[in-house]
């Protein structure tokens, strides 16, 4: 995937960051967040050789199970925290495991909040082994606030009714469609987990608010009339704890149309027990009137549905009702077919 070139790289090689990768999904029982693992497994599985867990992990990518040493024998050069969680913590409970993979010849990349170098035991043992810590989810310098001015191109941007549903998934999908027609086309990452697949982008939730919008202008500046930048949501408008980023993501990246992405049967928020999935006519809703700040044009492409969890004949079932009772285009865009590319024609209408 061809993007645009502002994610740091100052602890990296040369030649990006270092794989083949082993993946670590910690002691996660939540699959929800072990997003950074199966996104990487999905998107670029030829770079990853293995997974790594804890005791107490219940959730799997499927991947060979390696402990470091092994994943070193295998050919890895990097493990990557495979976790999102809340917060991007670093638990206590991971520090053993990461400094065995440091000993075990392993770089650490991380797309966590949380930053490695402030850990004492891992610092210690990269400067004892000679390894590196790669902090991902570090913004660029010189961010300007937005400005807020119309700029030439055609930008479509992934919302969602929740955290971790696909927004990644079907901007990836998207562009793979789009360029699979002839057109030129960028994925523009903005979350860690994109980062990696990428290799470039901006962290928009780790850029301090005020500056937001002024990151997504950056990460899509003004293109000619044939160009297509498709970028990562984050969050939801209609989060109770990160709305914030995704407002000045939507005003910043002035988007010409959006793909709302929904998981059908999740009824809460992911997390935040009590608080409801917002409906999809609402987040239509919300990101129509707060984008036309920018974009007055702005416009709903359709629908993405997230039917991982449903069976073919239960998804095809589900895709044809929301696509009828909203009149938009709905499809899953991992499952393909005609539906998806109805999408596809709706975000070039």
């Amino acid at each position: 995937m061809s993007s645009i070139a502002t994610a740091p790289r100052d602890e990296a090689a040369e030649d990006g960051l270092p794989s083949p990768y082993l993946l670590f999904l910690g002691d996660t029982v939540e699959p929800g967040y072990a997003k950074t693992a199966f996104g990487l497994r999905d998107w670029v599985g030829e770079r990853c050789v293995g997974e790594f867990t804890l005791p107490g992990a219940r959730v799997s990518t499927g991947l060979p199970r390696l402990a470091p040493r092994q994943a070193v024998a295998a050919g890895a050069r990097g493990l990557v925290i495979g976790v999102a969680n809340a917060g991007g913590i670093i638990p206590r409970t991971w520090i053993a495991g990461l400094v065995e993979a440091l000993e075990a010849g392993l770089d650490i990349i991380s797309g966590m909040h949380a930053r490695l170098a402030d850990i004492p035991e891992l610092k210690a043992a990269a400067e004892r082994t000679g390894r590196r810590l790669i902090d991902v989810r570090t913004p660029p310098k010189g961010i300007p606030v937005g400005a807020g001015v119309r700029r030439s191109g055609r930008r479509i941007l992934t919302v969602g009714t929740d955290c971790a549903l696909g927004k990644k998934y079907a901007a990836l999908a998207i562009t793979r469609g789009l360029r699979g027609r002839g057109l030129d086309v960028d994925f523009r990452a903005t979350g860690q987990t994109g980062i990696m697949i990428a290799g470039a982008g901006v962290p928009i939730d780790a850029v301090v608010s005020d500056f937001v919008a002024g990151a997504a202008e950056m990460l899509s500046p003004a293109a000619p009339p044939s160009h297509v930048d498709v970028i990562e949501g984050q969050g939801s408008l209609l989060h109770p704890a990160y709305g914030a980023v995704s407002l000045g993501l939507l005003q910043g990246s002035q988007p010409t149309a959006f793909v709302v992405c929904h998981e059908p049967g999740r009824a809460e928020i992911l997390g935040y027990a009590g608080h409801a999935v917002p409906s999809i006519e609402a987040v239509i809703s919300a990101t129509l009137a707060l984008g036309r700040v920018t974009s007055p044009d702005i416009r709903c492409a359709g629908i993405s549905l997230n039917t991982g969890k449903l069976t073919p004949r239960a998804a095809q079932a589900e895709i044809e009702a929301v696509a009828e009772r909203l009149g938009l285009p709905a499809a899953d865009p991992m499952r393909g077919g005609p539906a998806f590319e109805r999408l596809l024609d709706a975000c070039l209408a």
